[in-house]
């Protein structure tokens, strides 16, 4: 075994981008603020931390996690009968996957939620043994019944609200329409959840709804992806768990700090996707406000801060505001710690040219967001028939994509129209489109690339 020492604990850096010259009467102050992880990654789908002892860890915590995959056992599931066969596959494998001594159980969900293993409300502790009896529990595994995915939700939460450990995650696949619950109590399931556990959502086949699973992955800041092809569960869902295998540190928070008189005008995650942060805000004291970000191991990730600051005169410049990571005291008392911070800066000045340069990953950023707007708005045109609207946003999403340079949905927008000029934005709706291609764009739409360096 490898030789772990404090410097495997993970370490945090923020780092700020901007452009902090306003002219005379400016006041909107935009940053791109990229967090990184280091040396708390994987090795192998292996944390860093796993024999790492106490001393070496981060103080009063634990590395370990839990996790409950929800398995879609609805009646749907059963057309064609090998969906079902490469759900109990890919949850097997995702079973396989799993770190000894870490916390899981297995959900069977219909409009009824089931914990099909351990059983009894309790969570099983990985090993060869119970790895074994969970799939042999998912061989029983069978579809019947409707969809209420605010049931397994709700009892993945109270699975994992009784582990004693850091990192809880939930793997959800559903293949079909949440039509058992009413849309309100897929909400209330949500809002109950969000900020307890963080879960990955699958959609498999073509006849689920796009935008519910997205909003499950969102409001429980997890991934949304679909699975087109049942055969892909298996490599998709050996990847999450690897993934979930490498989180280390758990509800870590952007907290913003404004002087007297800004103005807070959003908060979103830009890379590796876009995320609207600004609704999630909980007030950490005086002018001070925490944004959720779940779960980390090696990693990096972009936010865009925009602040609107008190009208100065030349020459003037202020703090605009202090951009700090702060992990949550443990869970036996004591204080919140700072993991790493950066300051957003103000300064007015009569130098146009300095005033109106826009910094390359504020312009960047802007773009991609945008293109994740415009493809939305666009698809969302051609099911309601507007052939011209469709064609401009989609058009200004494929000239978005061109320039920054993010050639996967380039690839995907691709399979939607024929573009005629990626530069200038021209293209055609295509007569026919795959189902699949349309959600594929969808669901991926909010994926971005980082700035080109």
């Amino acid at each position: 075994m490898a030789n772990f020492s404090k410097s495997s604990v993970p370490q945090f850096s923020v780092e700020v981008y901007q452009n902090e010259y306003l002219p005379e009467g400016g006041r909107d102050v935009n940053a791109i603020v990229t967090v990184t992880s280091t040396g708390g990654g994987t090795t192998g789908g292996v944390p860093l931390t796993a024999g790492v002892p106490a001393s070496a860890r981060l103080p009063g915590r634990t590395p370990d996690a839990a996790v409950v995959l929800m398995v879609d056992c609805s009646g749907s599931m059963d057309y064609p009968p090998t969906k079902m066969r490469n759900a109990r596959d890919a949850t097997a494998a995702a079973v396989d996957t799993l770190r000894d001594g870490t916390l899981f159980a297995v959900i069977a969900g219909t409009h009824v939620a089931k914990d099909v293993y351990p059983g009894n409300g309790q969570l099983a502790t990985a090993d060869p043994g119970t790895k074994a009896q969970a799939k042999e529990s998912l061989r029983r595994l069978s579809a019947g019944g409707g969809t209420a995915i605010g049931t397994w939700l709700q009892l993945a939460d109270r699975l994992l609200g009784a582990a004693e450990v850091d990192i809880r995650h939930g793997i959800l696949l559903t293949d079909g329409r949440n039509e058992h619950e009413a849309p309100e109590d897929l909400r209330a399931a949500l809002e109950s959840c969000a900020g307890r556990f963080t879960c990955d959502a699958r959609g498999v086949g073509t006849d689920w709804e796009v935008k519910e699973v997205t909003a499950i992955a969102s409001a429980l800041l997890g991934t949304a992806d679909i699975v087109a092809d049942p055969a892909g569960l298996s490599a998709d869902f050996t990847r999450m768990m690897e993934n979930t295998m490498g989180k280390e540190v758990a509800d870590v928070a952007l907290r913003l700090w404004t002087p007297v008189g800004v103005e807070i005008v959003f908060v979103k995650q830009v890379a590796p996707t876009v995320a609207e942060l600004s609704g999630r805000r909980t007030e950490a004291g005086p002018r001070a406000g925490d944004y959720p970000t779940g779960s980390w191991g090696d990693e990096s990730r972009d936010y865009h801060v925009c602040v609107r600051v008190p009208e100065a005169g030349i020459g003037q410049e202020m703090l605009a505001a202090r951009v700090s990571l702060i992990l949550p005291p443990p869970s036996g008392g004591g204080a919140p710690q700072t993991l790493s911070q950066g300051l957003v800066r103000a300064v007015w000045t009569d130098d146009m040219v300095a005033s109106t340069s826009i910094n390359p990953q504020v312009a960047h950023y802007t773009g991609q967001a945008e293109l994740a707007q415009v493809i939305q708005q666009g698809l969302d045109a051609r099911k309601s028939g507007d052939s011209d609207g469709a064609t401009a946003k989609l058009g200004r999403a494929v000239q978005l994509a061109s320039a920054s340079g993010n050639a996967d949905t380039a690839k995907l927008l691709s399979k939607v129209v024929d573009v005629v000029d990626a530069a200038t934005g021209t293209v055609r709706l295509k007569a026919r489109v795959a189902e699949a291609d349309e959600m594929t764009l969808e669901t991926r739409s909010t994926k971005t690339v980082r700035v080109k360096k």
